[in-house]
């Protein structure tokens, strides 16, 4: 059997395809139905705090995924699991499609849990599928997976909004767009490449204990930090932006969903641009830049009042998160024979911002305001560039990072 060690260029290319799919698919997905959230909150006649708690489903799953990735890609590999995860995926979002469609609180919330456990193992299967495939290649292109999600969530914001003008049902829009991601996705599963191979010629790395030992590793926590804060930069967008619009700043429901892909458009262009900042600079000094400039952007759109200068702010919010998560995600898949468990600890790490960050925004939209709640986002981005030496580049078995970062 052909392994990762000795594939050819055409290989190589192939499997990055099929994971750009994978991630371009995953962002289509959730930002198809965040781009519902203020519709499907009227329909349900739902309170911002009950809308927190949906969201909040959707990470408890995430988290669960996550925390079983280890196991799951050790005795299946990433492309069986990457089959598995997307089609529990799809599974969740058509059934959250059913309870929006026929105001059902309890089956949204149902879906909405199994969408987060596809989303969960998905997330850590094709990112160390692309870290993988991004060693191969010699290239820092981590950021361009997720500039794919990036597309994805953007393509998805945007017929989100068309969806809404024209009043297509939710279960027929989101659900559509997904089964025919799957089917992509079903179709180039057969180019992702068994990256964990040679990791699997010594068992004691493939051992429960083994993947638990990373937990007390210093590094695998301070990275860990960087995507907390960082994932709770872009989730708290992905979540309470067009809500935030809406009953913050008076837009339209229509408009609430063009400002979420006004936010998605800038984080793809600066996951698309960023891969140069990466290879001129290093993480640590990018990572740096990107966490203030994610907090002026922020601090823009909560504080400021004039349209232009809200526009602004959330493209710089937008550009200022693009680059934490991916980077993050590529640093603790430095070492490829711990790859999936340092992966899944870090991701699980980091996705405590869309546990807690949810029904906490929630919780204190209802007291001062979603704009006012989104102060809490700020003090977890100060933390992320506080952390981001941790990301510096450690020696991998087929490439260094050309500046030490």
């Amino acid at each position: 059997m052909t392994t990762a060690t000795n594939l050819q260029t055409s290989q190589l290319l192939a499997w990055r395809n099929a994971v750009f799919l994978v991630f371009f698919s995953c962002g289509l997905a959730l930002a198809s139905y965040m781009s519902r959230v203020p519709h499907i909150r009227d329909v349900l006649g739902a309170s911002t705090a009950q809308m927190g708690i949906l969201a909040a489903a959707m990470a408890v799953g995430s988290i669960g995924g996550m925390l079983g990735s280890g196991n799951v890609m050790s005795k299946l590999g990433s492309k069986p699991t990457l089959r598995w995860s997307v089609t529990t995926l799809t599974a969740g979002v058509l059934v959250a499609g059913v309870g929006a469609t026929f105001a059902s609180y309890l089956v949204l919330f149902a879906g909405l849990t199994v969408f987060g456990i596809g989303m969960g193992l998905t997330d850590v299967a094709m990112n160390v599928s692309a870290a993988a495939n991004e060693q191969r290649l010699h290239r820092n292109i981590m950021p361009l997976f997720h500039a794919l999600f990036s597309v994805g969530a953007m393509a998805g914001a945007g017929l989100g909004a068309l969806a809404e003008l024209l009043d297509v049902p939710v279960l027929l829009h989101v659900g559509t767009l997904t089964v025919a991601c799957l089917v992509g996705v079903l179709l180039t599963n057969k180019f992702v490449q068994t990256e964990l191979e040679p990791a699997r010629s010594g068992a004691e790395d493939n051992s429960s204990i083994s993947r638990l030992v990373v937990w007390k590793q210093p590094v695998t926590w301070f990275i860990g930090l960087i995507i907390l804060g960082m994932a709770l930069a872009e989730g708290s967008a992905n979540d309470w932006l067009a809500l935030a619009m809406v009953d913050g700043h008076g837009q339209t429901n229509a408009q609430g969903a063009i400002s979420l892909g006004i936010f998605l458009t800038a984080m793809t262009v600066g996951r698309v641009l960023g891969t140069r900042f990466l290879d001129r600079f290093g993480r640590v000094p990018v990572l740096q830049a990107s966490a203030v400039l994610a907090a002026v952007g922020l601090a823009m759109v909560i504080f400021l009042t004039h349209p232009v200068f809200v526009t602004v702010g959330i493209v710089a919010w937008g550009l200022g998160s693009a680059l934490g998560f991916p980077v993050g995600m590529s640093a603790a898949a430095d070492d490829l024979r711990h790859a999936a468990a340092r992966v899944s600890a870090v991701a699980t790490i980091g996705y405590i911002a869309f546990l807690g960050g949810p029904p906490l925004i929630g919780f204190l939209g209802e007291q001062v305001g979603l704009l006012r709640a989104l102060l809490v986002v700020l003090v977890f981005i100060a933390i992320a560039g506080l952390a981001s030496p941790a990301a510096r580049r450690r020696d991998t078995p087929v490439h260094a990072d050309r500046r030490a970062g």
